[in-house]
């Protein structure tokens, strides 16, 4: 589980330390930087996944991606006697994002390429100046155990000592998908792969042209897809190897006397939804879009492949305030067995979410341009590992 996750340099998070819970529920007036933070947490599970460069670039580049305010906000700026004005710059040009386990931490810091060094067309994209895998919640030299210097890479052996690993790393690439051989840096290896597990829901999809809302072919599928379009198959999936009591407790808590159906012909799976006084079961296609985005979020949440953290942007849109309670039983079930973020602009949601043994409130707000955490919220000690 994560306690600690760090982002410095990206958009609004100038420097933002957060310590985390089993389940962490992320609040916030419009601009205030969830957006922000949530993204964030997808780029530091991209690069595991060999995307952290092309999703920057989905955002405009590394230069349109890094924090825009002045290097330092001094107290003149802050009493409003001195106006805020860019200043030559004395530090390097840092993104960074990591975060701090009980058992194995990360860090990246991203960059621009050296002025001068490269006659590549590709001169906007981030070099990654250095990446760390170390023991513990907090980066100490003695603790590391993976180090990534520019190109070179080095790992702690079974012995204690130092072996360079003699592959060079490209600049744009991650540690993380260019060096695979678990006996040199299993630790690497473990920390992918909890990078590689985390999951995200941002864009399931409702609409009327939506997949979901058609016959899919069928296939055995433990984790519903990041739109939803397999939905049938990840709830047939869930009644053959997953909780199937637990998915009908979760359609009857929100819908009572409902019961979903999976309808098969030669391979094609559709969703139906039999309710209480209907002749018919309602296919996907009937559906209303608060509904079937119910149902989505008991696929991703009663998942029989659970991550180590799934999170849910506003989980709630679509849905009627009276499948509040019930979407809060379901997230607060699923972070039994996951750690789970949300972000949410409900109240209700929050209030019900924060109420929850092992949760955590995050309420975000905005000072000069720069998201923070609100009140005087605890800031768990960080360190970034130098360049």
């Amino acid at each position: 589980m994560l306690e600690i996750l760090a982002v410095s340099g990206y958009r609004s998070l100038r420097e933002l330390i957060l310590p985390l819970a089993r389940l962490n529920v992320v609040t916030g007036a419009n601009g205030s930087g969830k957006s922000s933070l949530y993204r964030a947490l997808r780029l530091l599970a991209d690069t595991a996944r060999g995307r952290l460069v092309s999703s920057l670039a989905r955002e405009g580049g590394i230069q349109s991606t890094l924090w825009a305010g002045p290097e330092q906000i001094g107290r003149a700026v802050r009493a409003g006697s001195h106006p805020v004005q860019g200043l030559v710059r004395k530090r390097s040009v840092h993104l960074r994002l990591g975060f701090g386990a009980a058992d194995l931490s990360y860090a990246v810091d991203l960059g621009f390429p050296p002025p001068g060094l490269s006659t590549s067309a590709f001169l906007l994209d981030p070099a990654i100046k250095r990446e760390c895998v170390w023991s513990g919640p907090l980066f100490r030299p003695s603790a590391l155990l993976v180090d990534r210097h520019g190109p070179g890479l080095r790992a702690v052996d079974d012995s204690g000592a130092w072996r360079v690993i003699p592959t060079p790393i490209a600049d744009f690439e991650s540690m993380m998908t260019e060096f695979s051989d678990p006996r040199a840096a299993p630790e690497m290896i473990a920390v992918r792969r909890k990078l590689q597990s985390w999951r995200f829901y941002d864009c399931l999809r409702t609409d009327v042209e939506a997949p979901c809302r058609r016959p899919q072919v069928g296939t055995h599928t433990p984790i519903l897809a990041d739109d939803g379009a397999d939905i049938a198959a990840a709830l047939q999936t869930i009644l053959e190897i997953g909780d199937e009591a637990g998915l009908a407790r979760a359609v009857d808590d929100a819908f009572p006397g409902a019961a979903i159906e999976i309808e098969t012909r030669d391979g094609w799976f559709e969703l139906a939804m039999r309710q209480h006084g209907l002749l018919r079961p309602l296919k996907a296609a009937e559906l209303s879009d608060g509904t079937l985005r119910y149902l989505m979020l008991v696929a991703a949440l009663l998942t029989p492949r659970p991550p180590e953290l799934l999170a849910l942007d506003e989980p709630e849109a679509s849905l009627h305030p009276d499948l509040i309670p019930a979407l809060a039983r379901l997230i607060a079930a699923a972070a039994q067995r996951s750690q789970i973020v949300v972000v949410t602009h409900c109240r209700e949601l929050a209030d019900l979410l924060v109420s929850e043994p092992d949760s955590r409130a995050i309420e975000l707000t905005k000072d000069f341009g720069e998201t923070r955490l609100a009140g005087e919220a605890f800031r768990p000690r960080w360190e970034w590992p130098k360049r």
